[in-house]
């Protein structure tokens, strides 16, 4: 039996990777908060990977806030890189996987195909600088295991652009979206399926901090996705596009967070949804949770 700590179990993926757990084969999963085990405190992760014999771990958690980082650089740092340092370093001496969850924004946007995976980072703000520094604290440690990087994460659970459109269809008549900037919704309960197909092929003590990309198929605006997110729930209001100078954000945004996704798919035999298709998935549930 393989013992498997989930980090950050309540935020989108977590809870997505919570709700599938009956599909870890032969896993027993220990699922963790920030109440429940702290990732910035080397002793404490040590000692809960020791007691409970654990084998592999899924890095969820994250500083997600893109905005609020901006003037919040030393908790971001904490958790998206020196808590990572704290997993990659426990994991190296304890001969335990590590999968852990980054984000395109460790980019700079500025391309025209999408990224591979070992195309020039070049982050624009802290979030994206201190999840690349994580990125790299992993690498460094030699320790085994993959890096996904992930896009314009949405689910049923937690806050996303998804569920800010349906909050805001309810108090207003119309709303301005940003159309200049391009990217791939990512259906949390898709990322989290693919992570447990990963992790049952039972391949992963062969790489080391291996990145993969991963997000649905197909690209549209947040102007499109928010088209998409009221018609399917037949919601009438009028989406005007706005561009992203009207709409000035603490953080730089990448104008362009087109991931390649071929070498996840090829190597892991990975049939990855379109976009429109996962949405209605979950626009399906957020309407059953009612």
């Amino acid at each position: 039996m393989n013992n498997i700590l989930i980090t950050g179990s309540n935020g989108q993926l977590g809870s997505e990777l919570k709700s599938l757990e009956d599909r870890f084969e032969n896993y027993k999963c220990f699922f963790t908060d920030r109440q429940t085990l702290d990732i910035t405190k080397f002793d404490e992760i040590e000692k809960f990977c020791k007691e409970n014999k654990i084998t592999h771990i899924i890095n969820c958690a994250a500083y997600t806030a893109v905005d609020k980082a901006e003037e919040d650089s030393i908790n971001a740092d904490k958790i998206n890189h020196l808590a990572v340092k704290n997993l990659a370093t426990i994991a190296k001496e304890n001969n335990i996987i590590l999968i852990h969850i980054s984000t395109d924004y460790v980019f700079d946007g500025k391309n025209y195909i999408p990224y591979k995976e070992d195309d020039k980072t070049n982050p624009q703000g802290i979030y994206g600088k201190t999840k690349l520094n994580g990125e790299l604290a992993f690498k460094q440690s030699s320790a085994k295991g993959i890096i996904i990087r992930t896009s314009w994460v949405y689910s049923s659970y937690g806050n996303n652009f998804v569920k800010t459109m349906l909050r805001l269809s309810q108090t207003k008549d119309s709303l301005g979206v940003i159309f200049d900037q391009v990217g791939s919704p990512t259906y949390a309960k898709d990322l989290a399926k693919t992570i447990i197909k990963i992790l049952n092929t039972q391949k992963l003590d062969s790489f080391n901090a291996e990145i993969y990309h991963y997000s649905n198929e197909g690209v549209c605006s947040w102007y499109d996705f928010a088209k998409e997110i009221f018609s399917l729930s037949n919601i009438d209001i009028e989406v005007n596009p706005i561009e992203t100078k009207d709409y000035p954000t603490p953080a730089k945004r990448p104008n362009y967070s087109i991931l390649n996704k071929s070498k996840i798919k090829n190597e892991f035999n990975i049939n990855i949804p379109y976009w429109k298709s996962s949405l209605k998935e979950c626009l399906m549930k957020l309407k059953g949770n009612k």
